[in-house]
């Protein structure tokens, strides 16, 4: 209960002052001139203002408040090193039970900087933000810190952490800890592929000096190079970037003995591989109706630089014209197939034949290309079944079907049950349905003998595209050459373009079309796993954390030759999958995650801030048992520590519950005070 004196003034405050002066005055007239009853009648007059003041007899009924402190637990990767996680939770509810015993304490704990996959460092100042962010400023008693020392958004002065009252840590692990990381200086985020890109990286030992370590250099999963690292020194490597996608290079250094955690010992570098241009020389035996196509496709795409030879005049050709009246340009077959063959990443024979144009020695060379990871792509008509077929040179021993006839006949491509899951022809708009919405073909070149099933079928179940890998290199065989009427809309056409480029470009290598992989990408918070496979069924994949604990996941077909799962990706860094043949990597977030850069604990990181709220930082467990200190109610202090004690600070907050109002001059009593007064002067005055 609070007592007090309200007023209500019945004139404005200007004549109020204006009163008080005048009667000042007048008393001081009396005073000087010792009239008799000077001191009733200045009473009197004081008496009259006070009453235009109208003065109130107040009394509060308040209800105090408890003070609030925050209890803020470290719930980061980093706190599962060593004995961190018990001696966090014996000083938890050590801390808790001491706080709940002072008296008008409101406790409050709240756990922070739990792995998600997308927050980069331990962020505790912001949880005791968030958790003391509905209590006045007035009734917070202060915060703890239960934490390893590594705080990545500590305020920049005490000001800004929002309240006046001490924050305290309680440090977790050892000091005396030792670890080693490997440290990321520069590396490329995009390469060409085919070049040189150079990656710097530093070896950071903490708790030791001088040491050595043996650091591997993976790319993909395969080893690279292996050297000799001394502490604290910088060494650049320089690789190359052998396909398009993402290239995973690890760096990964040997394990210091005692040292708290071997996690960080290996950093990820993700280098997305960019092709400069694809070279693509595309040779056509004579002008036909599908020539257009082939180019417009291979031009419109502005990644392919295309080379296009049309033999019109073969060498066998006399008409008595001379060489030197001709306009046509002489086919540099030496120079392409023999000085800068393996120049280009696709070689397109569109219906051509051998017409002595190019020597038998050619073919050979473009045998040895193919197995040595070039790629042909043989787009046949009737010339492929023709005494002059390019099979009947040495390149019979790369192709994947022997020419036996050409059959003239109405039929609609289908894919078979092999295409419907390989990634070329999966999913062609049109090929759901029966027969597909495509138009007719007219001519298939009939074949036996097949190296591989096709994957799209024309009449008859006849292989129509066949796919094959010879060595390092790859091999197509379209065998009509109808798919012009596709590019032309007869009968309402098809899907040519995606046909032939993913042809094209799964003859060149591209990751995103082979045909069994095991690839790993982020959606969102979760983590997809994606299994392409022309098998029937596929084996569970076991997937590693960056901190180094497995799980195993069941993949479900999500559609033919494709199978996925997913699972929270909750952690920053390196995660891997496996299959046990297949192995997938990738890096989710920075490349030096804050969490794991520096994992020893310390007390000087959050001590300069602390200090200067009024608190402290003390470790709990240096000695191998918890040894927290008492923690006692301060009210009037600006340190709240001492030798084997922390502080809080109580405050005196209430909210008020009731108010009771007495106004001296109304009513009875005001009336008897100003008569009062008046008598008083009346009698003095009559004497």
């Amino acid at each position: 209960m609070q007592y007090g004196i309200a007023f209500a003034p019945l004139v404005p405050t200007l004549v109020l002052w204006l009163g008080l002066a005048a009667i000042i005055v007048i008393a001081a007239v009396l005073l000087f001139a010792r009239a008799r009853g000077a001191a009733v009648r200045v009473a009197a007059l004081a008496l009259i203002l006070l009453a235009l003041a109208n003065p109130s007899f107040t009394r509060e009924e308040r209800e105090p408040l408890s003070s609030v402190a925050a209890v803020v637990i470290d719930k980061s990767p980093s706190q599962n090193f060593g004995e961190r996680t018990r001696e966090t939770n014996e000083a938890r509810d050590a801390l808790v039970a001491r706080l709940k015993d002072i008296k008008g304490l409101e406790v409050r704990v709240v756990e922070a900087g739990q792995a998600d996959g997308e927050t980069d460092g331990t962020k505790l100042f912001s949880a005791v933000t968030s958790a003391l962010s509905d209590v006045p400023t007035d009734r917070v008693a202060g915060a703890f810190l239960i934490t390893d020392g590594r705080v990545h958004d500590i305020p920049a002065n005490a000001g800004a952490i929002g309240f006046n009252a001490p924050v305290h840590a309680l440090i977790t692990g050892r000091s005396n800890e030792r670890d080693r990381r490997i440290a990321i200086v520069a590396a490329p985020r995009f390469g060409i592929v085919g070049q040189n890109q150079t990656i710097t990286y530093r070896l950071d030992d903490q708790g030791v000096t001088n040491e050595s370590a043996r650091v591997t250099v993976r790319r993909d999963g395969d080893v690279l190079s292996e050297r000799a690292v001394r502490s604290g020194e910088q060494v650049s490597v320089t690789l190359d970037i052998p396909h398009a996608g993402p290239n995973i290079i690890e760096i990964e250094a040997s394990k210091l003995d005692g040292e708290l955690t071997p996690v960080n010992n290996r950093a990820v570098v993700s280098i997305d591989g960019v092709r400069d241009k694809l070279r693509v020389l595309l040779v056509s035996g004579e002008p036909h109706s599908g020539e257009r196509t082939w180019r417009n496709l291979l031009k419109s795409d502005a990644s392919v630089d295309l080379v296009h030879f049309t033999i019109l005049r073969p060498p066998e050709k006399q008409d008595g014209t001379p060489i030197n009246e001709l306009s046509l340009i002489a086919f540099p077959t030496r120079e392409l197939f023999q000085q800068k063959i393996h120049e280009f990443q696709l070689i397109i024979f569109d219906r051509y034949a051998r017409q002595g144009v190019l020597p038998i020695s050619y073919f050979d060379n473009i045998t040895r290309y193919v197995r040595a990871g070039g790629a042909v792509l043989v787009s046949a008509g009737p010339d492929y079944a023709s005494p002059t077929s390019i099979w009947r040179t040495p390149l019979d021993a790369i192709l994947p079907a022997e020419p036996t006839g050409v059959s003239e006949k109405a039929f609609t491509a289908r894919l078979s049950d092999l295409g419907k899951r390989h990634p070329v022809t999966r999913g062609l708009e049109g090929a759901n349905s029966e027969p597909p919405h495509w138009s007719r073909f007219f001519r298939l070149v009939d074949t036996r003998n097949p190296t591989n099933p096709p994957i799209m079928e024309g009449a008859d179940g006849k292989p129509l595209l066949l796919l094959s890998r010879q060595g390092e290199g790859r091999v197509a065989l379209l065998l009509s050459d109808h798919i012009w009427l596709w590019a032309r809309g007869y009968e309402g056409g098809g899907p040519h373009l995606d046909l032939l480029r993913r042809m094209s470009h799964w003859l060149m290598k591209q990751p995103d079309l082979d045909e069994e992989a095991l690839r790993l990408k982020v959606e969102g918070h979760d983590l997809v796993v994606t299994r392409q496979t022309m098998a029937d069924t596929v084996q569970p994949v076991t997937i590693t954390s960056p901190s180094g604990t497995t799980r195993q996941v069941t993949l479900t077909a999500s559609e033919p030759g494709e199978w996925r799962a997913s699972t929270g990706a909750d952690e920053l860094g390196l995660w891997q999958a496996t299959d046990g043949d297949l192995k997938a990597l990738i890096n989710v977030g920075p490349i030096n995650p804050k969490e794991f850069a520096e994992v020893t604990s310390t007390t000087e990181a959050l001590r300069p801030l602390l200090q200067t709220t009024g608190g402290d930082v003390r470790r709990v467990a240096d000695g191998g048992s918890i040894d927290l200190p008492r923690v006692l109610p301060v009210r009037a202090s600006t340190v709240f520590r001492g030798e084997g004690w922390l502080g809080v600070k109580m405050r005196d907050a209430s909210v008020v519950r009731g108010i009771g109002v007495l106004p001296i001059f109304a009513g009875l009593i005001g009336l008897l005070l100003l008569l009062g007064a008046f008598a008083s002067t009346w009698l003095r005055e009559g004497r």
